[in-house]
């Protein structure tokens, strides 16, 4: 455990002098101050509207930043070791390949949520101050919901980048792949299944579609947020027949539980398995 410690200490330490906790704080608090203020401009409304509204139009584009950041901090996270040279090196230490993965994720996924949490929760905070006729518990309630979920969405896809920085054999190829990766779950899917929903003939029975969309951590983060809010009419595309899930909120959550844990065996897998062509 003290090995496991040291090791995560040491990658909250790196993402803190490259200021990867700062830049995703401020980019979260940008985005929902933006958002609460602005994103009724297209309709010539400029202030805050209403903070279902706000809740979700930030949901949405969470899902649009929160993969990309995570897959970009943890793409190199172990090929990059290897092709510095330092790989090689850690494993001539009283050290075992599923204490160095897990003390590197740890350390990532401990950086992620402070920030997420950070830039989240001062959103909440700012909101709260300059429209003081807001409801605190019910922003306490949908901003607290909102940051455990974007934790668990980006642990997800940091997992995920461990996966393909555990399976490729260049830190190039790990960057690529993470772009198509976030670029299929987070357009790709919702088209096929936008597909699915409109162009199949009717008497298809379509009752277990919405369920294809548990195969997408970003739309289960989605519908988790969304069916907390009391507007049914803020739905639109593919998240209109997420009211056919016959899942709880609890049950969302723990689908999102699921991806992590399969994830994470996954990377341990294929890492012990590249350290014996080594």
């Amino acid at each position: 455990m003290r090995t496991l410690l040291i090791i995560a200490r040491k990658e909250w330490l790196d993402g803190i002098r490259n200021r990867w906790v700062l830049a995703i704080t401020i980019v979260l608090w940008a985005m929902a101050v933006g958002l609460a203020y602005f994103g009724g401009v297209t309709s010539g409304l400029v202030g805050f509207t209403s903070i279902e509204s706000t809740l979700a139009s930030l949901a949405s584009l969470a899902v649009v930043i929160l993969p990309l950041i995570a897959l970009m901090l943890g793409h190199d996270a172990l090929i990059g070791e290897a092709e510095r040279g330092t790989l090689l090196l850690l494993m001539t230490y009283p050290l075992s390949s599923g204490q160095l993965l897990t003390g590197k994720f740890v350390g990532q996924a401990l950086m992620l949520a402070v920030a997420t949490g950070l830039g989240f929760g001062s959103a909440a905070l700012t909101l709260l101050l300059f429209t003081p006729d807001l409801d605190a518990a019910l922003v306490a309630h949908l901003f607290g919901a909102l940051i455990l979920s974007a934790i668990l969405l980006g642990w997800i896809f940091l997992a995920m980048a461990y996966v393909l920085s555990a399976w490729v054999s260049e830190k190039g190829k790990a960057a690529g792949a993470s772009l198509l990766l976030w670029f299929f779950f987070v357009v790709v899917f919702d088209l096929l299944m936008l597909g699915l929903l409109v162009g199949l003939p009717e008497q298809l029975d379509f009752a277990s579609l919405p369920y294809l969309m548990l195969l997408n951590p970003a739309d289960v983060f989605r519908i988790f947020n969304l069916e907390l809010l009391s507007d049914s009419g803020i739905k639109t595309g593919v998240m209109v027949a997420s009211g056919e899930l016959a899942l709880s909120s609890t049950g969302l959550l723990a689908c999102l539980l699921v991806w992590l844990t399969v994830l994470v065996g996954l990377a341990r897998f294929l890492f012990e398995r590249s350290l014996t062509r080594i």
